[in-house]
């Protein structure tokens, strides 16, 4: 996430001609052309010149391969029935892998979580503690509340400022 709004700081509307070639990238550039305050006609045209380089690459690609596409519609044809349940089988496949990697990644990620109205109370109790915001710069800048007492530390940060991190206090990392 912070290198694609990196990717769109850097890059600004030009970054829309591309962005639809990029997984995610394409969800997340009209939000961020708006938090960036980009003018509509910019993103106009740089989105629709963006979509016709998309569409435009597909049907480059159809053309230039057409003759091994014909090709696979004949084999294709000669199994019939079967080229259904292999196409059934192969979205199945994947389908099953999605979700056994999703499952290794939420097992990865588990660690201990806090909800705000704990930590609320936590804080009106008097608790120790540290409180750590690791949004990054251009979420910071949008948004720049910040809870009371707060660090504010972005990811990219922490190696170079680890050490501003007292280690005796309960510390309680948070992003928005």
């Amino acid at each position: 996430m912070s290198r694609t709004r990196g990717m769109f700081a850097s890059y600004g509307a030009r970054s829309l001609l591309f962005a639809k070639f990029i997984p995610g990238f394409s969800t997340v550039a009209p939000p961020l052309a708006g938090v960036f305050r980009m003018p509509l006609h910019h993103f106009l045209i740089f989105s629709g010149l963006g979509g016709l380089f998309w569409a435009g690459a597909f049907v480059a690609v159809g053309w230039i391969f057409s003759r091994e596409l014909e090709l696979a519609a004949q084999y294709a044809s000669r199994l019939g029935s079967w080229t259904l349940v292999l196409v059934v089988a192969g979205i199945g496949g994947y389908i099953l892998w999605k979700y056994i990697a999703r499952q290794r990644f939420l097992r990865k990620i588990r660690i201990a979580r806090i909800t705000p109205a704990e930590l609320k109370i936590l804080m009106d109790g008097g608790q120790d503690l540290l409180l750590v915001d690791v949004r990054d710069r251009i979420d910071f800048d949008a948004e720049p509340s910040i809870i009371p007492g707060a660090l504010h530390l972005s990811i990219d940060e922490l190696d170079a400022r680890h050490l501003e991190i007292p280690r005796e206090r309960e510390i309680i990392l948070y992003c928005t």
